[in-house]
C-alpha cells in the first residue's frame, strides 16, 4: 500500500509518500481501507519533534481521525463485517488498569492513539482494534465522518460536559475558525446558548457567524473583554472555552462575569499562563480542564453528531501525495475548519 511515511524530525519535506507492506490484523483487530483522515496539530507538531506522546517511534504514518471501509477482519472479531462504514475514535484505552475498571478511562495511562503512537490514517490502509470503531450513518460522507473524531470530541468534552452550558448563557469561544472551535460553536448554539467568538481574521469571524455566532471579535486588533462587557450589557460572559493557552487567558477571566466558568484545554501559544489571583478568587471564579474524553464520550458525541444532523467544517481536501501541501496549509493558520487528506 502507499502511506505517508515520516523517516525524521523536520518540515513537510521530513514526510515522504512510499510503498509499504499492507498492514495485516491481529485476532481483534480489523484493516479499514483509508478514505479520508482529517489532520490535527499534534501531526505538525510530532513532525517537527521532539515527540509529544510516549511511545513515538519512528518511522511513523500519522493520522489520527480516519473514516473508511472494513476491509478485513481478525479471527476473533465477530463485531464487524467487511464493507462496513466507520469512523475510528483515536484513543485506545488498555481497558484493565485502575482507570479503565473504574470507569474512568479518559485518565489510561496506557492509552495508545491511532496515528500518534501507533501507525495511523495517512495510507491507504489501518489496523485499529474492532472495539475503536463506530458506524457511520448511510447518507454521511466519509470526508465528513474523519473531520468528526478529534474537533468534536474535544469540543463535547469540554462545552457539554465540563462547562455544562444552561439555556441562554453566554459562551465566548476563541480560535473560532479551528476545528475544535467551529464544533464547539455548533455544539454551544444546539446547547440554547448566545456565542461570543473571536479569531485572528475577519474570514474567520464571517465563518463563525454562519455557524451562528451571535458576537465576534477579533482577539488580535481588539479588546476581547470589551467585545464581551458589550455584548452581554456589561455583565461579563458565563462561560469562556479556551484552547489558545496564555496569550488570552487573563483576559478570558476578565471577560467571565463573577462565578463565571473558564474551561480550558490546549496550549498552542505556550505551556504557562499568568493570571490575578485575587480576581480569580474574589470572583469565585472557576478554572476547568476539560482533560481527555473516555470511549462514553466519544460514543454519546458521534450519537449526538449524527442525531442532529451537525456538518463539520471542511477547509480543504487533499490527494495524499499533497501531504506536504495538507501540512502546508495548516502550518499557515489560513485554514478554516478540518484539513482532510483522502488516500
Amino acid at each position: 500500500m502507499r502511506a505517508a511515511v515520516q523517516r525524521r524530525f523536520g518540515g513537510p519535506d521530513a514526510v515522504e509518500v512510499v510503498e509499504v507492506d499492507d498492514p495485516r490484523p491481529g485476532p481483534r483487530e480489523v484493516v479499514v481501507a483509508v478514505r479520508a483522515a482529517a489532520l490535527n496539530r499534534l501531526d505538525v507538531l510530532q513532525r517537527e519533534g521532539p515527540a509529544l506522546i510516549p511511545g513515538f517511534a519512528l518511522p511513523h504514518i500519522a493520522g489520527m481521525d480516519v473514516a473508511g471501509e472494513v476491509v478485513e477482519v481478525g479471527a476473533e472479531v465477530d463485531s464487524v463485517r467487511t464493507g462496513a462504514r466507520v469512523v475510528v475514535d483515536p484513543a485506545i484505552r488498555c481497558g484493565s488498569c485502575e482507570a479503565c475498571t473504574r470507569g474512568d478511562d479518559a485518565l489510561c495511562g496506557a492509552t495508545l492513539v491511532v496515528g500518534g503512537n501507533r501507525p495511523g490514517g495517512f495510507a491507504e490502509r489501518v489496523v485499529v482494534p474492532a472495539t475503536a470503531l463506530h458506524p457511520v450513518p448511510e447518507g454521511v460522507d466519509l470526508v465528513h465522518a474523519a473531520a468528526v473524531p478529534t474537533a468534536y470530541s474535544t469540543a463535547w468534552k469540554a462545552v457539554i460536559v465540563t462547562a455544562r452550558p444552561r439555556l441562554g448563557e453566554w459562551i465566548m469561544i476563541h480560535a473560532a475558525g479551528s476545528g475544535v472551535s467551529t464544533a464547539a460553536i455548533q455544539l454551544a448554539k444546539r446547547a440554547g446558548c448566545l456565542v461570543l467568538a473571536t479569531a485572528g481574521s475577519e474570514a474567520k469571524l464571517e465563518a463563525a457567524k454562519r455557524l451562528g455566532a451571535d458576537h465576534v471579535v477579533n482577539n488580535r486588533t481588539d479588546d476581547v473583554v470589551a467585545a464581551a462587557r458589550e455584548a452581554t450589557g456589561g455583565r461579563g460572559v458565563d462561560i469562556v472555552f479556551d484552547h489558545v493557552g496564555p496569550a488570552l487567558f487573563q483576559a478570558s477571566l476578565l471577560a467571565l462575569r463573577p462565578r463565571g466558568r473558564l474551561v480550558f484545554c490546549g496550549s498552542t501559544t505556550g505551556t504557562e499562563a499568568t493570571f490575578s489571583l485575587p480576581h480569580a478568587y474574589q470572583s469565585g471564579m472557576q478554572l476547568l480542564g476539560a482533560g481527555g474524553y473516555g470511549r462514553a464520550d466519544f460514543a454519546d458525541m458521534l450519537a449526538y453528531v449524527w442525531r442532529a444532523g451537525l456538518e463539520p467544517v471542511i477547509d480543504s481536501v487533499h490527494p495524499l501525495d499533497d501531504i506536504a501541501g495538507a501540512q502546508h496549509r495548516m502550518e499557515r493558520g489560513d485554514a478554516i475548519g478540518k484539513v482532510v487528506v483522502t488516500p
